[in-house]
């Protein structure tokens, strides 16, 4: 059977900056990429694809003429208070509203069939979900690249920790906002404060008027709101732009496509947004998962971080000519009805990271390898819940200690919090200062930011340019705060497909702290890392005063004992025979996470810090533990 797909057969006709009115007034500026012949837009009607961001539309046009010359009105639209839309910025907290609205009066254009698909990256994929919420009656398929699920327990804050990346985030766009382009010296100021970041980071944390930020209209504002409110019954988790979990029984039921990477910072909601609306939704949801880092751009690359997966990992070649076109498959499927081929494709596509040589490549990258690979179920049918026990010593194994198993016990210092080596992070990025040099400065200052924390996987050592890392370069399981634990050399490969959790017995002498978990894969050591490499796969935090729920804050007394759940990242990745499953215990990651003081203070509100110390017990009757998914290789 012959498959059908939209060729590129039009001319393209643009209209800039059409004003769209929100329920409110505030008018939201939209370019309308049109099919057209002989420099006249057809009278269509075409399906419709929206993309709504705050990173300026004009930088999407020639996304719109590919869409366009393909027989779809393609639509881009700044979000509220960003560039040439009216209104004010605050971070996320308008999009299901004006989503919906968008998503509306698209549909009732004379050049729109009234089926509107939706499709982004990142905060563009989030507004898209937030849409859905308010279940817009023309929203007919989304394809949701690197978006979130429930902002509190992931994406903006995670275990009770925030995620410093939106702090980072508010940094290096406030000189885009409004405000600083109209007005140089405001936008010397924050543009100085953005390559000043880790200073301000390192004073969190922040009160009104602390930072540059509170020249502008809201970003000090939202920013304070997000190190402060952390609680599930907070105003701001209440918000369909926030948590879309809230909202599941009424979302629109449209065929979705959720994207992601195992090395994304939204790899976790990804996940969990496929199983919830694949459970709830009577339309088909798709999950596709590679060994990416954050951006469009990754969904090309073979490496993420210091790994390299091989060629087959890219999109472009392996699953389809190019992203764009995997997407043309499902849209022209969903919104044109053409029998493209993609209802034929597995609910679930996923890459399997592992399996390499583990040796250094010409790019210096390590070679980790991997493949692709489909299921019908997010995790798959056939994973098994495997435990592993810490034990004394720095053991792991598959039966818990003895009696006489005992307890690990450190120091946590706030004032030297364990360096983030790399990460499942995005936009933990600081700016380059300007060039004197130079007479035209780059433009815009977005161009020269760089990262604090490298996105993807990496050996868990520090290097000059960690934050916070001084010589000797060690790795962090050397750290006095640092507990490793590690199996025996594996007998057989090990795959691991599905949720990743720890689960410790902890007590400490302070009224709260934190515990973070990380899972390594250990390769043993060869001619080029005569040391081996210490993989970082996933990882979290728990802050403990919400071990019982964020419903709630329970501080404990010195020499509580109690039960401290770490929700790490999903994960697809086969642990090679030979190698050891690590996992790292600690409790801070920064500047991944917000540090906690240790004092019970309000959340973002403390005065002081003070050191704790922690102790995770590993005894038969506390058995402290990392529960992994195990699927056939």
């Amino acid at each position: 059977m012959s498959r059908q797909h939209s060729p590129p057969e039009y001319e393209v006709v643009i209209q800039r900056n059409r004003r769209i009115a929100m329920r409110d007034g505030i008018t939201l500026a939209t370019d309308v990429y049109l099919p057209a012949r002989d420099g006249a837009a057809l009278e269509g009607p075409w399906p419709t694809l929206l993309t709504r961001t705050p990173y300026d539309k004009l930088g999407f046009a020639a996304d719109g003429e590919w869409w366009a010359s393909r027989g779809y009105a393609r639509v881009m639209q700044d979000v509220r208070g960003r560039f040439a839309s009216e209104g004010d910025f605050y971070l996320l907290k308008n999009e299901a509203e004006d989503g919906y609205d968008t998503i509306e009066w698209l549909a009732d254009q004379p050049w729109s069939t009234g089926r509107v698909g939706t499709v982004g990256t990142s905060y563009m994929g989030w507004v898209q979900s937030a849409a859905a919420t308010q279940n817009p009656p023309h929203l007919s398929a989304m394809w949701v690249n690197q978006g979130a699920f429930n902002g509190l327990t992931s994406s903006l804050r995670q275990g009770g920790a925030l995620e410093l990346r939106w702090l980072a985030w508010a940094f290096w766009n406030a000189p885009v906002s409004p405000e600083a382009v109209g007005d140089p010296a405001l936008y010397a100021a924050l543009d100085q404060a953005a390559v000043d970041l880790r200073g301000y980071l390192n004073q969190l944390p922040w009160r009104e008027g602390d930072t540059p930020l509170s020249q502008t209209k809201d970003y000090e504002r939202w920013a304070i709101d997000l190190l402060t409110q952390a609680r599930g019954d907070d105003w701001l988790w209440q918000l369909p732009s926030m948590n879309f979990e809230r909202f599941i029984g009424q979302t629109a039921d449209a065929p979705t496509v959720y994207s992601g990477g195992w090395y994304d910072s939204y790899t976790r909601a990804t996940c969990e947004s496929f199983a919830a609306f694949s459970k709830a939704m009577s339309s088909p949801q798709y999950l596709l998962m590679g060994p990416w880092t954050h951006g469009e751009v990754t969904l090309d690359r073979t490496w993420s971080g210091d790994v390299d997966f091989g060629p087959t990992a890219p999109t472009s070649g392996n699953l389809a000519a190019s992203i764009s076109d995997l997407r043309l498959e499902f849209f022209d499927q969903t919104l044109k009805g053409l029998d493209s081929g993609w209802e034929q494709r597995p609910p679930v596509t996923m890459f399997v990271m592992g399996g390499g040589s583990g040796r250094r490549l010409v790019s210096g990258r390590m070679d980790h390898g991997g493949a692709w690979s489909e299921a019908s179920h997010w995790p798959p049918l056939d994973a098994v819940q495997s435990e592993m026990f810490l034990q004394p010593g720095g053991g792991l194994a598959s039966e818990p200690a003895g009696e006489d198993g005992g307890s690990s016990t450190y120091l946590f210092d706030p004032a030297n919090p364990v360096p983030s080596i790399s990460a499942n992070v995005s936009s933990l990025r600081e700016y380059a200062p300007e060039d004197p040099t130079l007479r035209q400065q780059i433009w815009p200052p977005t161009q020269r930011s760089r990262e604090l924390i490298m996105p993807g996987g990496g050996d868990q050592r520090t290097r000059p340019d960690v934050m916070g890392a001084e010589p000797p370069y060690l790795r962090t399981a050397t750290r006095a705060d640092v507990l490793s634990f590690q199996t025996d050399p594996l007998d057989q490969d090990v795959q691991v497909t599905g949720p990743v959790t720890v689960r410790l017995y902890v007590s400490t002498d302070a009224p709260d702290t934190d515990f973070t978990a990380a899972l390594l894969d250990c390769y043993p050591p060869n001619a080029d890392y005569p040391e081996g490499y210490h993989l970082r796969i996933s990882d979290s935090i728990k802050r403990l005063r919400f071990r019982n729920g964020f419903d709630r804050e329970d501080l404990v007394s010195p020499g509580d004992m109690v039960e401290v759940t770490i929700e790490l990242y999903p994960t697809a990745n086969v642990f090679k025979g030979g190698h050891r499953i690590g996992v790292e215990i600690s409790s801070s990651n920064y500047p991944r996470f917000d540090v906690n003081p240790n004092t019970g203070e309000p959340i973002g509100r403390q005065t002081h810090t003070r050191t704790a110390l922690n102790t995770v017990h590993h005894s038969a009757e506390r058995a402290s533990r990392v529960e992994l998914s195990v699927t056939p290789s």
